[in-house]
């Protein structure tokens, strides 16, 4: 399972011109689900976005995580994120999880992070979806579970 991190300022999730989620400061996170992912890998990957320490504290260094600074969270469901990119000029997407193993893992990593988490909002699984965000730094991280 990767998670493609990213430090917003605020970012939103659009589906048809409607808002379906939205954040102001804190994460917005694409997610792949590869072959052979688990709840388990969910779960590492859940713990890793909450307490990775992305944020500054007070002398300015990367000390603060999700959690410690109350951030939102926004979660989108990417397939793409796990194309294999290694040879040729067109991706493949034989590295990406079926569709039924994606939604179950994307919507179990979402209802967990919702336990656990105060602000939490998430794209649409498998719509066409326009991605909003005003990326603070930038800083961006490939996480992998």
């Amino acid at each position: 399972m990767k998670g493609l991190l990213q430090r917003v300022a605020s970012a939103r999730v659009e589906v048809a011109g409607e808002v379906v989620g939205a954040v102001d400061q804190g994460l917005l996170v694409l997610v792949a689900v590869e072959p052979g992912d688990t709840r388990a890998h969910a779960d590492k990957l859940l713990h890793k976005l909450l307490n990775y320490r992305v944020f500054s504290d007070e002398l300015g260094k990367m000390n603060r995580s999700l959690s410690d600074v109350a951030g939102g969270l926004l979660l989108v469901s990417q397939f793409t994120l796990a194309a294999d990119t290694q040879s040729g000029l067109r991706p493949s997407f034989s590295t990406a999880a079926p569709p039924a193993l994606a939604a179950e893992l994307f919507d179990y990593l979402l209802e967990r992070a919702r336990s656990v988490h105060a602000i939490v909002a998430s794209g649409q699984f498998g719509a066409d979806m326009q991605v909003h965000l005003v990326n603070d730094g930038p800083v961006t991280f490939l996480l992998q579970a």
